[in-house]
């Protein structure tokens, strides 16, 4: 198969190439070249998506494109060139304007109403779901078939943001563990090798439709566990309740006053509670959280400037000390 990856320097795009290239396909990779490296054995072009489309790429009948784009103009110009090719579009959850109601898929939750134009997302970041929704439809009515992935988080060795890396640095740390909400509260992630190699199968496959790229819906009790016992860590989880933690100041999510993995509820029931029963009947085969907390701590470990958001030691501390002071613990 001749595959064009847009993108394939960074996290993601990345790993497709790499498994792609595994496989045994002649894989072209395509960015601006100005962060990462392509992996080896993939041919690398130049093509800052805002200009033409180098002549090289226009030239070449690809079998199949794999695009992680957000921006609907960068979407709408490569369909335009590579029209015949089978499409695999990374989309994301945020397309969903209900991120309350558990057990969604595709097809049963409302979509956001689509922005057809670029925005900046240091302006509004709010912006980034519905761009996506754009590009969706521009894939689906351009491209020749097309198959529609929407990720929740995405974790695993080189991931840029730090959100789950954060677990595992904390657990390897040992000791008492500020862990937020409740146990029992949804949380879904994918690792990164994993929707990789799906992707590339939906390449092969031709796959069509829409599914959500998210793992096995499971709580944070149970995944915190399973990061401790595949940092082979020894450490005690203090559950704070949420409405302490927001008083004290800590970040849902992300960022670095942030407890990541952590969302408000019950409004954020949903996002982390999808149905992924069709993408495991599409093919999806997922590995243990432990197995992926090994390797992302091990990744750590090699790779000191990797990025870790999340509350620093003393700042946890601190709220842990609050928090056993307004509880009598």
């Amino acid at each position: 198969m001749k595959l064009l990856v847009l993108g394939g320097s960074v996290f993601l795009s990345r790993a497709v190439a790499a498994d792609a290239v595994r496989r045994g396909h002649d894989v072209t990779c395509a960015n601006r070249g100005t962060s990462g490296s392509v992996p080896e054995g993939a041919r690398s072009v130049v093509w800052d998506r805002d200009d033409p489309v180098p002549e090289q790429l226009a030239a070449t009948a690809y079998d199949a494109v794999v695009d992680v784009a957000r921006h609907p103009s960068r979407v709408r110009s490569a369909v335009a060139v590579f029209p015949s090719a089978h499409w695999v579009f990374v989309s994301t959850v945020n397309v969903y304007s209900d991120e309350s109601t558990p057990g969604g898929r595709p097809g049963t939750l409302p979509m956001r109403d689509p922005i057809h134009e670029d925005v900046d997302l240091a302006v509004d970041m709010e912006a980034y779901g519905p761009m996506k929704v754009a590009c969706e439809s521009l894939v689906r009515d351009g491209a020749a078939t097309a198959t529609v992935i929407r990720p929740g988080l995405i974790v695993g060795p080189g991931d840029p943001s730090g959100r789950f890396t954060y677990w595992p640095a904390r657990m390897a740390d040992g000791g008492t563990v500020l862990a937020p909400g409740r146990p029992e509260d949804s949380t879904q992630v994918i690792d990164v090798r994993d929707l990789a190699t799906w992707v590339v199968g939906a390449t092969e496959a031709r796959l069509t439709g829409d599914y959500d790229g998210v793992g096995h819906a499971t709580t944070m009790g149970e995944v915190l566990s399973a990061v401790a016992a595949g940092c082979d860590a020894d450490v005690e989880l203090t559950w704070v309740a949420q409405e302490f933690l927001t008083e004290q100041g800590i970040e849902p999510w992300a960022g670095p006053d942030s407890l990541p993995l952590w969302l408000p509820r019950p409004e954020y029931d949903g996002m982390t509670a999808h149905d992924a029963t069709p993408s495991y009947d599409a093919g999806l085969v997922t590995r243990p959280v432990a197995d992926t907390a090994r390797d992302t701590l091990a990744w750590l470990r090699e790779t000191p400037d990797a990025t870790v958001t999340g509350i620093g030691r003393e700042r946890e501390a601190e709220v842990l000390a609050a928090w056993r002071d307004a509880t009598g613990g």
